[in-house]
């Protein structure tokens, strides 16, 4: 099983992409709780170039209320990574994680239902773009 779901959108520049992604997980119920641009990171902690890379923390607030009543510790895993890369060629790469390969280890058949949802949910998102 993968751990991710993802697509190449060779239409369109990086800045718009994230704009694209952002709207995607709106209309699925998620919004954004943070946003790490790895590229500026790298720049500042290390002086070392990287490509366009953003890190989107996307939250379904029901979803994720009804994970940690389900699971007390769930929280070690939320939000749901959202990434958006641009490749040596230029094409824009979206994955985001699937819920459902990152909490096999957690034993627990009520968060499992949860993660099944959340899981068709970002598959949406990603089919969407």
């Amino acid at each position: 099983m993968g751990y991710h779901f993802s697509r190449t959108l060779s239409d369109t520049g990086f800045e718009d992409a994230i704009t694209r992604v952002t709207e995607a997980l709106k209309e699925e119920g998620f919004g954004i709780l943070t946003e790490i641009d790895v590229k500026a990171t790298m720049k500042k902690k290390l002086d070392r170039d990287f490509r366009n890379y953003r890190i989107l923390g996307a939250c379904n607030p029901l979803m994720a209320w009804q994970a940690l009543h389900a699971e007390e510790k769930i929280g070690t895993m939320l939000p749901c990574n959202v990434i958006v890369q641009q490749r040596d060629n230029g094409d824009i790469e979206v994955a985001a994680v699937d819920p459902v390969a990152s909490m096999q280890a957690v034993d627990n058949p009520d968060l499992a239902s949860v993660a099944a949802e959340v899981s068709e949910r970002l598959r949406r998102v990603i089919d969407a773009l």
